[in-house]
């Protein structure tokens, strides 16, 4: 429904049916698998350093304790775990972009000229390993999101 309402300065639609169509249909096919598929990405990383999935399994154990399962009210005090998602999604992101924007304005971006009306597309896996941006950006290190 969203982009069906969002219109420009003079009220026009900014996305026709045509465009509107294959975004919708990527995103209804995607949907399924990505959220398994990032629970498991982040469950090989940790097979492959198990000293991480010792620390989430300390941490865990200290914060919830062994008597139950954890709780939603668990996840603010779970600070390793939660550096262990961010780390996943950095490296493996759920989607190679985001979804589409427009540029409202003429811009300039790391030295790109983006005209008025052009979409754009941000790279998620581009820039979760991007050198410029992360040390080490092939390494997972949860750590850097403490």
């Amino acid at each position: 429904d969203i982009f069906i309402f969002i219109k420009d300065e003079q009220g026009n639609p900014l996305l026709t049916a045509d465009e509107i169509k294959p975004t919708i249909k990527e995103l209804v096919m995607a949907a399924p698998d990505n959220p398994s598929n990032a629970v498991e990405w982040a469950m090989a990383e940790m097979v492959n350093k198990p000293e991480i999935l010792h620390k989430a399994m300390e941490e865990i154990d200290r914060v919830v304790g062994k008597e139950r399962l954890v709780q939603e009210s668990d996840i603010p005090k779970l600070n390793y775990v939660k550096a262990i998602l961010r780390e996943a999604f950095r490296l493996h992101p759920v989607a190679a972009f985001n979804l589409p924007h427009v540029a409202l304005s003429d811009a300039t971006v790391a030295g790109y000229h983006i005209p008025k009306g052009s979409q754009v597309l941000l790279s998620r896996y581009g820039l979760g390993r991007n050198p410029k941006v992360w040390a080490d950006p092939l390494s997972f290190k949860p750590e850097r999101h403490l």
